[in-house]
């Protein structure tokens, strides 16, 4: 099995640079790849920041912060990420989008590198079925945001080798990460419990039952989550949980999973949350303001 020495992550948005930031903090050399070349910037300087801010609050040394900064170098083709022992998929939640990455990275792979996806959502087994080499393939689920969530879920596919998955958990631990497996199906564990009940949040704001205020208040109080599902929403993205709801719909036929009509009408929008600036809370201001 390949000793990984070098990773690199395809796609430089929020999952991807915190991704690219918890692999260059656990001592890895990263390249950090992404189709939109104005995105790294952006990415880097976003790094930097969260860096120094880990480093202000005492989580790690200014000198380890400049350290792990240093081990990120942009690439400006995917023949270069390719060349690394490991590469880790981190585009947008669509499938489409994400089989074309890997198709696009086989001409360029070595033999012996591993292939991951950090899909939320999708199937392992099909996302695997488009390269040469779906024994090597497997999902590494980095929640968000990714330099300081514990959890990273890991998904075999039908056809990831039992070494594959072992140094899938070695380098996840590595990173001071906890893991967690999941057999391959539609969401996996933690999002095929999180984000339907989201969903079922904004069906309550949709039917009038509550106002995003009392919502967010009624489960940060009456069940001890650290925020309220409206605004964990708006936090991972409405495109995201809109995605993931239709993965469930679409894979499980169950009426249950049926995206929420106001959700809908905010990602068309563009209402996406946070990253937008606004989705069910306005974000334009000194404190986030309900939209409804």
């Amino acid at each position: 099995m390949t000793t990984i020495r070098t990773v690199a992550v395809i796609g430089a948005g929020q999952m991807g640079s915190g991704i690219a930031q918890a692999v260059a903090s656990g001592g890895y050399e990263v390249r950090l790849y992404d189709l939109s070349a104005e995105r790294i910037p952006l990415a880097q300087g976003e790094i930097a920041a969260s860096l120094a801010r880990r480093a202000a609050r005492g989580l790690m040394t200014p000198a380890e912060a400049d350290a792990a900064l240093a081990r990120i170098q942009a690439v400006a083709s995917l023949a270069e990420a390719a060349q690394a022992d490991l590469v880790i998929e981190a585009a947008s939640e669509d499938e489409a989008v994400k089989k074309s990455v890997f198709v696009d990275l086989l001409p360029h792979l070595r033999p012996d590198t591993l292939l991951a996806s950090n899909t939320s959502s999708i199937s392992i087994t099909r996302l695997a079925s488009v390269t040469d080499r779906p024994d090597r393939f497997i999902g590494l689920h980095f929640m968000k945001p990714a330099p300081t969530m514990k959890l990273v879920e890991i998904v075999r596919g039908i056809a990831t080798a039992a070494a594959t998955y072992e140094a899938a958990v070695a380098f996840a631990e590595s990173l001071g990460k906890i893991t967690t497996e999941s057999e391959d199906f539609p969401a996996f564990i933690v999002n095929r419990i999180l984000v339907p009940m989201m969903n079922e949040a904004i069906y309550v704001l949709y039917e009038g039952v509550g106002n995003v205020t009392s919502i967010d208040k009624a489960l940060k109080l009456g069940a001890n989550h650290p925020m309220g599902p409206l605004e964990l929403a708006d936090f991972m993205g409405l495109d995201v949980v809109l995605a993931i709801m239709n993965v469930l719909y679409d894979g499980l036929a169950d009426s249950k999973y049926r995206p929420c009509p106001l959700l809908v009408k905010y990602v068309e929008a563009g209402w996406l949350g946070k990253k937008s600036g606004r989705g069910f809370y306005d974000y334009s201001g000194a404190a986030p303001v309900p939209t409804r």
